[in-house]
């Protein structure tokens, strides 16, 4: 049976906790690594009542978008419903795991899944990352060089938004002499010797930096295996908050917050006026008011997010069509991720189950 810990790596592979933004805590927050998971109960947010069902439907693990621990503990005495749920989870050994804005964060991820609900078309991230990339540059003789590329290929490196396998190589000459006590691939020891190489150049992941170069010793012939890796500005095309795209046909401001009703399910659309037609739409599962200079950056014309304060509408400065369809949901698809990552993985090994419990403490009166 698949472990715990073989569950985070499929999490961890799709949205890497170096993704997560600074203040986050994002992982295996309760529970042995070691457990064979019998079930997987996913939800939104995990509380006392999500591990009541989680053990009523017979999950030993939680997998959730919201940390339960997001702030340090002092103590742990259920005196609030973080601590009660964490004890309970204790108690009855329930794993605990959260993806949170590493999962926001990268193009497959919260906001993809909330553009693809309201159909939006030519997707990008509204605000991609820079200083997450490398060069990685090597030296390899002719007869390996594909087997070296392979290799960093398989650890993850090459990867240019869809476009597997990327790399760059020019033929050159490398001079070494082997020390005494080498073992040289080329040459004799204490002997200059001159051999054609390639140089090759692929593109890297900084947080795959260390797969990269195992990988990269393991294939290389040489005992010595000379390397560069160059950071980069460059940003991410992948990794980012929010996400912008195109409805497939223009629809006027009335329209667009009906399309959010039916699409989301949701009663209230709290929204400035804006009176130009929808076309292009920028959003951001949860709060983020943090991005309304960069949806008006992209040339939006509607902006979708959640937890708007009231002096923040005032943003909008009538250039588009700010709207709040609220935190929970927003992120209220957030499980189809989690479930549909974890089916393609791990297929009927466990059960995976989206939790009935509605977790958003936010109610509307008509």
């Amino acid at each position: 049976m698949p472990t715990v810990q073989d569950l985070a790596r499929v999490l961890e592979r799709a949205a890497p906790l170096a993704y997560q933004e600074s203040y986050d805590n994002a992982g295996l927050q309760c529970g042995n690594p070691q457990m064979e998971v019998r079930g997987v109960l996913i939800a939104l947010d995990c509380t006392p009542a999500v591990v009541d069902e989680a053990l009523r439907r017979g999950c030993n693990v939680v997998v959730a978008h919201h940390p339960l621990i997001f702030k340090p503990l002092k103590r742990l005495t259920g005196a609030n419903e973080v601590e009660q749920t964490l004890l309970k989870a204790i108690r009855h050994d329930v794993a605990l795991y959260a993806a949170h804005t590493n999962l926001d964060n990268v193009r497959q991820g919260v906001n993809r899944k909330l553009a693809e609900k309201l159909g939006l078309q030519n997707l990008r991230i509204l605000d991609p990352k820079p200083g997450l990339l490398a060069k990685l540059i090597t030296y390899v003789p002719p007869t390996h060089t594909q087997a070296v590329l392979d290799a960093l290929y398989e650890a993850g490196a090459g990867q240019v938004g869809d476009y597997a396998g990327c790399s760059f190589r020019t033929e050159g000459i490398g001079t070494f002499t082997p020390g005494a006590d080498t073992t040289p691939f080329i040459g004799q020891p204490q002997e200059p010797e001159t051999v054609r190489e390639n140089r090759v150049e692929v593109l890297l992941p900084l947080h795959l930096q260390g797969a990269a170069l195992r990988a990269l010793r393991q294939a290389h012939p040489y005992e010595e295996v000379a390397y560069e890796i160059i950071r980069l500005e460059n940003v991410n095309q992948e990794v980012g908050s929010g996400m912008v795209g195109e409805l497939p046909a223009s629809l006027n401001p009335q329209e667009f917050r009906q399309l959010l009703k039916t699409a989301l399910g949701v009663p209230v659309v709290k929204h400035t006026e804006f009176a130009g037609p929808i076309t292009r739409v920028a959003l951001c599962g949860g709060a983020g008011s943090f991005l309304l200079g960069k949806a008006r950056a992209a040339g939006a014309d509607a902006y979708v997010t959640g937890d708007l304060k009231y002096h923040e509408y005032f943003g909008a400065e009538g250039q588009l069509l700010l709207c709040d369809v609220g935190h929970f949901e927003s992120e209220q698809f957030t499980g189809e991720i989690f479930r549909d990552l974890l089916a393609d993985n791990f297929g009927s090994t466990f059960a995976l189950l989206i939790a009935e419990t509605i977790t958003n403490p936010v109610r509307y009166d008509f």
